[in-house]
Formats: C-alpha cells, structure tokens, sequence
C-alpha cells in the first residue's frame, strides 16, 4: 500500500506523538505525570508499571513512522495508529463513566487522542477496507 501525502502526514503526526509521548513517559515518567498535576510515589514497581506501556507506546510510534516512510510498512502503521488512537480515546471514556472527571489535562489528551483518530480514519478511510487487495497477494507487501 504506497500512501498518499496526507496518509503520510497522519502517520507522521501520530507517529510522532506516540513515540515522543511513550519516550517521556519511558524516561521519566514522574516528571510526565506530574505535567498531568498526577503525583507518582516514587518506587521501582510502580515505575516499571509506567515505564513499559511507554515503551510500547513508543514501539508504536516508530512502527507509524516506518509506515510514513517505507510503503512495506505502511499498513501496519495504520493498524498501529487506530489501535493506540482509538483504544486510548475508549479507556478514557470508561474512566469518565466509571471513575468522574479527570483533570483539565487528562481531557486534552482526551481531545488531541480524538483528533488525530479522526483525522487517521479519515486520510485512510478508502484504505483500511482495501488494503489487501493492494498487494496482489493476501497478505504479502507490494
């Protein structure tokens, strides 16, 4: 699937957010969170609960990246973005409904995790379904 610039440009802003996000929150996710007014005690358990997610979130990232920039990856870059930006966006929302409000800032996340959902469905809506049928092979990258 070779994809076109806005498909580009939506993998390079998701991409980009993903890993610098996971980056932060990989090296230091009390200064991350604490950006949020969310107070971590420091510990070494609850720091590697927090340091792994924002490693995979910046695997990520690069894998979104890669799909901005080698077409062999562009599929799975998409697969990538509408995974971590429509499942962040949903765990929020079961916190609202189950937990109240979150800070000002959980709900920017919130809004920017949105967007850029909207805006990977939207540069890739032709392209989801038939993503397959690009390749001439099931499966095998063009």
């Amino acid at each position: 699937m070779t994809p076109t610039r806005f498909q580009k440009i939506a993998l390079g802003i998701a991409g980009l957010t993903a890993l610098s996000i996971g980056g932060f929150i990989l090296v230091s996710p009390l200064a991350f969170y604490a950006g949020y007014g969310i107070d971590i005690p420091p510990g070494p358990s609850l720091l590697s609960e927090l340091r792994a997610p924002g490693a995979g979130l910046a695997a990520l990232g690069a894998v979104m990246l890669a799909g901005m920039l080698r077409a062999g990856w562009t599929r799975a870059g998409l697969v990538a973005a509408l995974c971590v930006y429509l499942a962040f966006p949903a765990g929020r929302l079961v916190g609202l409904a189950v937990d109240g409000m979150p800070s000002g800032p959980v709900l920017g996340a919130l809004a920017v995790e949105v967007a850029i959902a909207a805006l990977c469905v939207l540069a890739f809506r032709r392209g989801i379904g038939g993503a397959v049928r690009d390749t001439g092979r099931a499966g095998v990258p063009a």
